[in-house]
């Protein structure tokens, strides 16, 4: 990359849901990139009369981002937009929108995408299989092991696995899947977010960490060899501890990173302690993808009554990561194929 701005593109998402909003408010912004918009236009136009705010569009230029404006690459919706009402036949088109920006992103177009927020069950009922953008982003780069991160200020919370039924998570959890994902964690830490040696500290998977073994065999068969194995690498990682302790202030003073086994173990501390700030950064792929912290929020959408925080996190962290020149996943080595 050179030291020109960082060319950011961002994909509002549902389009019932408040993501068009959210295009609207960043367009008012002071932005340090030069930022593109892949939507519907007369979406973002009716969304912007809607909230009354002043919007004008533009071609995508690969300009600086002037606040007021949007520089935009049009994607025609399938079917009119009612705010808060969603419709599966526009499930197409929130793939549409991501599917051109992740292209621009491996083609080198774009430095970084920032999405807003899907709603996966309407991807589903449009007969389309979608368990979220890591998955899907993972899939379409081609990328083994994407690892969700969420970080505020004061908190970084990984996830080993990520959009599965309670039921599933321990059958899913291998001594290769956590390894890949310890490595990843660490390896993305250091060279995407500038955080040398990173402190990891793995929670255990069930209560008490197992009690050695009288609560579940998790702790005892996979996470303590992998911990160990990985230990003796180099890498600064601690575990298995109990989750119910874990995030203690005094037990993060002396962890950058904790890594939860399952997606409602670690992201409810992680939002409790930062929704609406936090950020969504997908790890281990080929591009830089980061994500606001919430959802679609349909009774929202069209009332102006939303706040900006995540998404402004989410381009400035994008931002931040651009501009690092990051090493790419594929120089990680191997540890035996995908998990």
């Amino acid at each position: 990359m050179t030291q020109e701005l960082p060319r950011i593109v961002f994909t509002p998402g549902e389009p019932a849901g408040i993501g068009p909003d959210l295009a609207v408010l960043l367009a008012q912004q002071e932005l340090a990139c030069r930022l593109a918009v892949i939507a519907d236009p007369a979406l973002l136009q009716a969304r912007a009369v809607m909230m009354n705010r002043a919007l004008e569009l533009t071609d995508w230029h690969d300009q600086p981002h002037r606040a007021g404006t949007l520089a935009l690459l049009p994607q025609t919706l399938a079917t009119p937009v009612h705010a808060g009402k969603v419709d599966a036949a526009n499930a197409d088109y929130v793939l549409a929108c991501l599917d051109r920006a992740v292209d621009g992103c491996v083609a080198g177009q774009f430095d970084a995408l920032v999405t807003g927020p899907v709603h996966k069950g309407v991807i589903n009922d449009a007969g389309i299989q979608f368990s979220g953008h890591t998955e899907y982003l993972a899939q379409r780069t081609g990328a083994d092991c994407p690892v969700m991160l969420l970080a505020t200020d004061a908190l970084r919370v990984a996830l080993v696995t990520t959009h599965l039924p309670l039921s599933r998570v321990s059958q899913q959890l291998t001594e290769q899947r956590l390894e890949r994902v310890a490595r990843v964690l660490a390896h993305d830490l250091e060279f995407r977010l500038g955080l040398p040696q990173p402190r990891i500290v793995v929670c255990g998977l069930n209560p008490h960490a197992g009690e050695g073994g009288h609560l579940g065999r998790e702790e005892v068969d996979v996470i303590e060899p992998v911990v160990r194995r990985l230990r003796k690498t180099g890498m600064r990682i601690t575990g298995p501890l109990p989750a119910d302790t874990v995030f203690t202030p005094r037990q993060l003073e002396d962890f950058d990173v904790v890594l939860a086994m399952y997606h409602d173990q670690g992201l409810p501390v992680l939002k409790y302690a930062g929704f609406g700030t936090a950020v969504n950064i997908t790890l281990g792929l080929p591009i830089i993808r980061t994500s606001v912290d919430h959802g679609t929020a349909l009774p929202l959408a069209g009332t102006g009554d939303i706040e900006l925080g995540s998404l402004e996190a989410a381009v400035a962290v994008a931002i931040d990561i651009a501009k690092r020149r990051p090493v790419e996943p594929a120089a990680l080595a191997p540890i035996g194929g995908p998990v």
